[in-house]
């Protein structure tokens, strides 16, 4: 597809084991256009975060092509890879794995230090943003002092200030109790449709999925659409 910013074709993975070949994937192909926000379904252990961690680059597959923003990941090596990553792709989580001894503020900018952004830079947007996720009184609060809901806020803000071209989630709300699973689902779409980044967001809640553009379902390795 010639305007996709995520293009995947024919992508399989598999691990080679002492009684064969375990198969994970098996020729998956899709494409995600920018502002189209795509749900991936399926059971446990059906391969979801295992296409997840590919099209993040955080895994390579045994076969197949990703294609991002028209780069060809699969002729990459991994210092251009980690570079890819930081330029295009935003992560969440089901666990959001802040920084225990750093504040809501500290933890959604940090890894923007690390890549060189100037400190009040990335001070006034994480300000900016965590304001905009509901959480401008929370600034100076470490993870201890946050709910569940909030730490994922914290997450999701960690995710989109450096304006991704893709956001890949996995599970982003499947510790939240249903109300506040609503909530962040409801907080985490519009700021990705007001960005009018793509978004791949792998869930168990069929209700979740059905309100995005488009729904994958991922089952014994083999992707359709429903």
């Amino acid at each position: 597809m010639a305007d996709a910013l995520l293009d995947v074709r024919n992508l399989q993975k598999s691990y080679k084991q002492p009684e064969g070949v375990l198969n994970i994937l098996h020729d998956v192909t899709f494409s995600i256009r920018k502002g189209e926000i795509v749900a991936l379904v399926g059971p446990s252990g059906s391969g979801k975060s295992t296409l997840l961690h590919m099209v993040g680059l955080l895994d390579r597959p045994t076969g197949g092509e990703i294609f991002l923003n028209g780069h060809e990941a699969g002729q990459l090596n991994d210092k251009e890879k980690t570079l890819l990553r930081r330029q295009y792709l935003g992560f969440v989580y089901q666990f959001h794995y802040l920084q225990s001894e750093f504040s809501a503020l500290e933890n959604v900018i940090i890894p923007q230090m690390i890549a060189g952004t100037d400190k009040s830079k990335a001070e006034e947007k994480g300000r900016e943003i965590l304001a905009e996720v509901g959480l401008a009184h929370r600034y100076d609060h470490r993870p201890a002092r946050l709910s569940g809901g909030e730490q994922q806020r914290v997450a999701i803000a960690r995710a989109l200030i450096k304006d991704p071209a893709l956001l890949l989630a996995d599970e982003p709300t499947g510790n939240l109790d249903p109300q506040t699973s609503d909530d962040v689902f409801n907080m985490l779409v519009k700021r990705v449709r007001q960005q009018g980044i793509g978004a791949v967001i792998a869930t168990h809640n069929m209700d979740l999925a059905k309100r995005m553009d488009r729904v994958l379902t991922i089952q014994d390795g083999v992707l359709k659409a429903l």
